[in-house]
């Protein structure tokens, strides 16, 4: 049976690693972290938590990675890392397809490969069936959840009716693949809200704002907007406010960057679900170390999401969870 590990016990575990990691390895090992792309202010994050990681436990940290989410451009990159023949390998996959192959040729190089954020196949590893189980564990936030989190918000500011749709990166995308199917699947217990056809804005702001408008100008009753990553969410809410319907046309975001504060404050911005990037590359790190130090790992390892709106973006529980580059 596969091992999953929640946030709370990867807490206890990774502490316990760290405290034994003083004399658990003669050797200082090199784990490289290719993120989904360098300049999002998550994966700056994330860089932060597995830097902290790293440090405690004596790691060469190599963060490099493409300054767009794409495959293309990512896959160049991964090929580079191997070359460098790092001991291990913490990667945000930006296609569960297309980087099977790539990420591959890592592992049949004996590197070890991690996936944190996104996977690729179908997130299932260590099962010994399908050509993408081979990675040794995904680090992630429960993104069918915080779509179901997000449809439920999205409800309520609506008043549980009215139209609605996705704005999201592209197909393929397992993190925003399962948002959208988690937030389309709550949906189906609303029966007046309509869920219309999902905004696909190759993860440009700009093109999101655009497809709002050309959304609203078909749909002029348009009750609210679910923004599935960082740059559909702040994208769509532009696109809001360009036409004039703060406070009318809601929006739901996932992902909490610094500048989403004030669209939360002016309300341009209902509700946005925070992911806690820096556990993901803390315990990607600690993860790795492990299994370079002989230690097992769980195959699934969840880390947490905060829900932030108007009412507690004040509470320093909270606002510790907002990105800071």
């Amino acid at each position: 049976m596969k091992k999953v590990l929640t946030a709370f016990a990867a807490l206890t575990v990774g502490a316990s690693m760290l405290m034994g990691s003083a004399h658990a390895a003669d050797k200082k090992f090199t784990i490289a972290l290719i993120p989904g792309l360098t300049t999002d202010a998550f994966y700056i994050a994330m860089h932060k938590g597995a830097q902290a990681a790293a440090d405690a436990l004596g790691v060469n940290l190599v963060f490099q990675g493409a300054p767009d989410f794409n495959p293309v451009t990512q896959t160049p990159v991964l090929d580079a890392v191997i070359a460098r023949k790092p001991d291990a390998i913490l990667i945000a996959p930006t296609d569960k397809v297309q980087l099977v192959q790539p990420l591959k040729k890592a592992a049949d190089a004996g590197i070890p490969v991690i996936t944190v954020d996104t996977f690729i196949g179908n997130g299932q590893y260590q099962s010994g069936s399908g050509e993408a189980d081979f990675p040794l564990s995904y680090i992630a936030s429960d993104n069918i959840l915080g779509g179901r989190i997000a449809a439920r918000a999205l409800a309520k500011a609506i008043g549980d009716k009215g139209k609605v749709y996705v704005s999201n990166v592209k197909p393929g995308v397992s993190t925003t693949d399962q948002r959208e199917e988690g937030f389309k699947d709550e949906l189906k217990s609303h029966p007046n809200i309509t869920v219309l056809e999902t905004q696909f804005n190759d993860d440009d702001a700009n093109k999101a704002a655009s497809q709002f408008q050309s959304v609203f100008a078909r749909n002029p009753d348009l009750a609210g907007v679910f923004g599935a990553n960082l740059f559909s969410a702040l994208g769509a809410a532009n696109g809001v406010e360009q036409a004039g319907q703060s406070g009318k046309v809601r929006v739901a975001a996932f992902d909490a960057p610094a500048s989403i504060v004030a669209n939360i404050k002016s309300g341009l911005i209902d509700i946005a679900i925070a992911q806690h990037p820096s556990e993901i590359g803390y315990y990607g790190v600690v993860s790795a170390y492990a299994h370079l130090t002989g230690q097992s790992i769980p195959v699934s390892i969840g880390t947490g999401f905060t829900v932030m709106d108007k009412t507690n973006l004040d509470d320093p529980n909270v606002s510790r969870f907002v990105y800071k580059e």
